[in-house]
């Protein structure tokens, strides 16, 4: 039985899809048509396209929009050609990619191109991002987007914004990850890489110009259980330097509420940060973000205080996983020494699972003040929010019990 599971997990589906595709709008005279194309890997000797879908025994196609151009009102679609994820270059291929690798690359580029200025790396998985991280060198990003997560990184795609050097490519071995993906990949690299069999590396030139990316809109299709289809404009943050921020403010029943601190550099600096990470993440979500670094990320809840609470434990579990990985090299549900766990228990108490001085980052405004309490009773020091709920003056006060700061978007930032 444990045989015919692992088998059906290696099951590589030939897909019947046609080798070209057509998408065409049509209004009284007018059709706007977009072409797509097919995409194929030739790998040991044959032709291969998605190695399935969501799960095995599901046909699955790449196509890349090779031609044609949308235009309703005053938005127009990306023009074709400007392959990303689309029209992957396989350096390795181990098993060819399926589709949930392909769309945890896009992904990890969907946020990964409001980064381009610094060292950057975005490890996805289930396409959401598990670990985000910018620093000074390649290598620091990716080990500080890692050890966010580390247990959730575990069969990752890792996504990074410069070339790979030996030094990352060596960080990146010590654990198991699906995919990497990367603009190149500097010499002797591939080599190291080649030591994991299975690991496909994707190379995208394409990821040197992604922040000509921003703003971009393509359209999205969601298909309905009736053959129906929804169509839409991507999601563009419109909240992306600090100008177009706002301090919070409102007024009730005549009486004006305001935040009475405005942030630091700093602390503008991470609530940008995070807002654009919280671009790629599925809703109902909450994050928790720290000197460029996710703290805690709770994606995908029903209500906004579960989604804070939950992203708050992951940030004093993951917390607690790198301390005794980083001091003992193992994982903190593998400890069993109660003095060694106790240890460990009281440095992450004590931290507060490194939420304090933490950016707290909500894709939808907070309805009532018990959601924003959850992280500002962690120390959190600066929030982040759309604003517009007849109760952001709940919000506003209690930030200022605790001289917290906060600013709106005046945007919303759903993703499903």
């Amino acid at each position: 039985m444990a045989e015919d599971l692992k088998k059906m997990y290696r099951t590589i589906v030939d897909d019947h899809f046609p080798p070209r595709m057509e998408i065409s709008f049509v209004e009284e005279k007018e059709r706007q048509t977009l072409f797509y194309e097919k995409v194929l890997w030739t790998i040991d000797g044959e032709n291969k396209g998605l190695r399935y879908g969501e799960n095995p025994g599901q046909e699955a196609a790449l196509y890349k929009l090779v031609n044609g151009n949308l235009i309703l009102g005053a938005a127009e679609s990306i023009q074709p050609g400007r392959y990303l994820a689309s029209d992957i270059e396989l350096l390795q291929s181990g098993k060819h990619p399926g589709k949930t690798n392909l769309t945890d690359a896009d992904n990890s580029l969907n946020i990964l191109r409001y980064f381009m200025d610094k060292p950057t790396a975005v490890i996805v998985k289930h396409n959401n991002p598990c670990g985000v991280a910018r620093s000074q060198s390649l290598e620091e990003a990716y080990l500080k987007a890692n050890m966010a997560d580390r247990v959730a990184a575990f069969g990752g795609c890792i996504a990074l914004n410069r070339p790979v050097d030996r030094a990352t490519a060596e960080a990146v071995n010590q654990q198991y990850a699906e995919v990497v993906v990367a603009p190149d990949f500097e010499d002797g690299v591939m080599d190291i890489f080649a030591k994991k069999k299975n690991l496909r590396v994707i190379r995208i030139g394409n990821i040197g110009r992604l922040e000509t990316f921003v703003g971009q809109r393509v359209v999205e299709f969601k298909s309905l259980i009736d053959g129906g289809i929804i169509t839409q404009w991507s999601f563009v943050p419109v909240s992306r330097t600090r100008d177009s921020l706002k301090t919070a403010e409102c007024e009730v029943k005549g009486e004006v509420y305001r935040v009475k601190r405005t942030p630091t550099e700093t602390e503008y600096s991470d609530l940008l940060f995070g807002w654009l990470v919280e671009s790629g993440i599925t809703s109902n979500s909450v994050i928790y973000v720290k000197d460029q670094v996710t703290v805690g990320i709770g994606t995908g809840e029903q209500d906004r205080v579960g989604v804070a609470e939950i992203a708050r434990d992951k940030a004093y579990r993951k917390l607690a996983d790198r301390y005794c990985f980083e001091k003992y090299g193992i994982a903190y549900n593998d400890m069993t020494g109660k003095d060694k766990r106790a240890e460990i228990d009281y440095r992450v108490e004590r931290e507060k699972g490194g939420l304090i001085g933490a950016a707290m980052v909500s894709d939808a405004f907070f309805p009532f003040r018990d959601g924003i309490d959850v992280g500002l009773r962690e120390g959190v020091s600066a929030v982040i929010q759309p604003g517009g709920s007849t109760n952001d003056y709940q919000s506003i006060e209690a930030c200022n019990e605790v001289d917290a700061t906060m600013v709106f978007t005046g945007q919303r930032s759903f993703k499903h």
